[in-house]
């Protein structure tokens, strides 16, 4: 197969590569770029665990062929903390919980982000509407859904 240039910013940092053309914004940002936070689950987009944020819509990077991320920002939720200081939303997963096995809590936590961007004061039904897409198989979702509001009334303490 042919190689083709993709090039986009990941979490802030001009990011290019050379890519099988066909290959799946997943698989270029973790085994080309090294960023395994977006989590391949079922490669179907049916579980969310491989979300990230693209251009400020939240995006199955299983489904999307990294070549239409050219030229566009991409946020992972590895680039939502900054150096030891967790990202509002980590911390109130850690606080709450709301990580289990941790498989799912990537593309949460992206879900949660886009949500936040987009109501900064979420109820609980929004809260469990942004995380509809995503599949946890270990906490119930009780948790999840206690750590986005309190992430959401934490923003809005300090705002």
């Amino acid at each position: 197969m042919a190689k083709i240039a993709v090039q986009f910013t990941l979490n802030g940092s001009e990011r290019a590569e050379f890519v099988e053309s066909g290959s799946t914004l997943l698989s270029v940002l973790r085994d080309k770029m090294g960023d395994t936070s977006p989590k391949a689950g079922c490669r179907q987009g049916s579980c969310g665990a491989c979300s990230v944020i693209v251009d400020g819509e939240l995006t199955l990077a299983c489904l999307t062929l990294a070549e239409t991320s050219n030229g566009k920002d991409v946020r992972t939720a590895a680039g939502l903390s900054s150096g030891d200081v967790l990202h509002p939303l980590q911390r109130a997963f850690e606080e709450e919980f709301a990580a289990q096995c941790g498989f799912c809590t990537p593309g949460m936590i992206m879900a949660a982000t886009v949500l936040l961007e987009r109501n900064p004061n979420p109820s609980r039904e929004d809260v469990i509407e942004a995380i509809s897409g995503n599949i946890c198989r270990c906490t119930g979702y009780e948790p999840i859904i206690r750590a986005v509001l309190a992430a959401a009334r934490s923003n809005s303490v300090a705002a």
